[in-house]
């Protein structure tokens, strides 16, 4: 059946238009399409703070954290670790925890396109202060976190952990952005566990590795966090820290370094 020129016209039309779709969807399955795969995809410039040399237990966490970026590609350069413990500044690349360094470490990570920031900073906390930073004999402030955090992250996707007692105030404005993941070991009010001159790891910093490695994004390990917590509290008869979280809405997919 011969087919008429406008009829014609018109296949060739719906013939590019197909063509077109199938060229979109192709781009978009190789591509990442938005701000969840953008998330899925992301590495970490990283700084770690063990605050304080009474129990090994912090220098543990940062450790152990550092292992896991590094498994999880993160470039050796791209880890600092900042420490109290005489026997680890002795290492190549550890610094004193003091909280001009803190800050100034935090400060200078500046993420490239497709990073992000981690900071996990784990010590004894001080009640309506901050966390413990033993080298300098002062605390590190939600209210000092955040202005570092600001200019030396700025809007990039960033996740902060806070281990330490009362350390949930650093869940609260100025530390909530919407561009930040924020984990704290304990209500602002309550202590944790797990600090003392004989302990690994924390309470808290023991849950949290656990869940760090079964855990796809944050949102889903501070589930498992929680839960870890409570039930080793539990075993303690301790009364409960209560551990708690800020999710931006920016940031909803935030990975876990895997």
């Amino acid at each position: 059946m011969h087919k008429s020129p406008r009829q014609l016209a018109s296949l060739a039309r719906c013939t590019i238009i197909l063509l077109t779709l199938a060229t979109f969807a192709r781009a978009a399955a190789e591509t990442p399409s938005g701000p969840a795969e953008a998330l899925a995809a992301l590495h970490y410039k990283a700084v770690l703070i063990a605050g304080d040399r009474s129990s090994p237990a912090f220098d543990h966490a940062t450790e152990a954290m550092r292992e896991r970026l590094l498994a999880a590609q993160t470039a050796p350069g791209d880890i600092q670790r900042l420490t109290a413990s005489r026997a680890v500044l002795a290492r190549p690349g550890a610094r004193l925890a003091s909280l001009d360094n803190a800050l100034a470490a935090i400060e200078g990570m500046h993420p490239s396109a497709g990073q992000g920031c981690l900071v996990f900073a784990t010590s004894h906390g001080a009640y309506q202060q901050g966390l413990v930073l033993m080298p300098s004999m002062n605390v590190l402030t939600p209210t000092a976190l955040a202005v570092a955090l600001a200019r030396g992250c700025g809007d990039a996707p960033s996740v902060v952990i806070i281990s330490g007692c009362f350390s949930g105030g650093f869940t609260k404005p100025p530390m909530a952005r919407t561009n930040r993941v924020i984990l704290t070991a304990a209500r602002e009010d309550r202590p944790s566990f797990g600090c003392g001159a004989g302990s690994d790891y924390t309470v808290y910093d023991r849950c949290l590795l656990q869940a760090m490695d079964r855990a796809r994004v944050w949102r889903a390990a501070y589930v498992m966090i929680q839960t870890c917590v409570s039930a080793r509290e539990k075993e303690m008869r301790e009364r409960p820290s209560q551990p708690q979280a800020w999710f931006g809405d920016a940031v909803p997919g935030m990975p876990v370094p895997r």
